[in-house]
């Protein structure tokens, strides 16, 4: 079952399409920056884009932080409020129930599919960002440029900047995997597509408003989207763990609640489309 949703998903244009625009957007950065040999002051716009024109190496962290405010969570809400809306709008759900195939595991094939899509997004976009920034900004040879600097100001070697950034890959897979739970949830709830992207995105945006309110100080901690940008702490020298923990804790409790949430209605659910 797992298979056929990964084929699913894989074999629509729109999912390449979609992994295709996020790569293009950091790309179009990129050729600005090149072309002008103007970046932002350290501290302003997405981190470490900044730090680019001296070393293309970072780049593939740039390319995340430009994609992740709002781009990937877009793509993430589509591609898993589809999963299940998209199969009752279509007419094809209950015809797909009629096979000997239970519902938690197709709601499992579903989440697995969803999760795929996000791995193979994010790190497309960090290969692509590799290739675009190496080809583009090329440091003179025995330049203080070839020399990459952590966020601590400390130096990094390549293979501690390549396993940093498999970590921020996968963190910021992880921390998507609210964003899958939410429209997951809600694409169990209505035969909408669209209605359940939009779901999980209005929830997204209010975390996102409430982050930066000391109003809400008191739920600041648990919001979904709060420890996103953690991911910045793989780059300090030693890393800081504290904020990726608590990312990683509240997406768990996050995707555990939502998960059960959908199982308890997609099981029990009279599927009538």
């Amino acid at each position: 079952m797992i298979v056929v949703e990964l084929s699913k998903v894989f074999r629509r244009p729109r999912t390449w399409v979609t992994i295709g625009l996020l790569c293009l957007l950091p790309t179009v950065v990129a050729v600005f920056l090149a072309v002008t040999d103007l970046a932002p002051r350290p501290g302003e716009g997405p981190a470490f884009l900044s730090a680019v024109l001296a070393n293309g190496a970072l780049f593939p962290a740039a390319a995340l932080g430009i994609v992740l405010p709002l781009f990937l969570p877009v793509a993430v809400a589509v591609i898993a409020g589809d999963a299940v809306a998209g199969e009752a709008s279509g007419g094809t759900l209950r015809y797909l129930l009629v096979r000997p195939v239970g519902r938690t595991r197709l709601l499992f094939a579903k989440l697995v599919s969803v999760m795929a899509f996000l791995v193979v997004a994010v790190t497309a976009v960090a290969g692509t960002a590799y290739v675009i920034g190496t080809r583009l900004f090329v440091p003179q040879p025995g330049s203080p440029a070839e020399v990459v600097t952590g966020l601590s100001g400390s130096t990094l070697s390549p293979a501690q900047l390549a396993w940093r950034t498999v970590l921020v890959i996968l963190f910021i897979s992880w921390s998507m995997l609210g964003v899958a739970a939410v429209a997951l949830f809600l694409s169990t709830l209505t035969d909408s597509p669209l209605g359940a992207a939009l779901g999980a995105l209005a929830v997204l945006v209010t975390s996102q408003v409430l982050v930066t309110l000391d109003a809400a100080g008191s739920v600041k901690e648990y919001l979904p989207t709060r420890y996103w940008l953690a991911w910045v702490d793989f780059f300090r020298d030693p890393i800081l763990w504290h904020d990726v923990r608590n990312g990683v804790v509240v997406q768990g409790a996050y995707a555990a609640v939502l998960l059960g949430l959908a199982w308890a209605n997609f099981t029990t659910r009279d599927i009538t489309t």
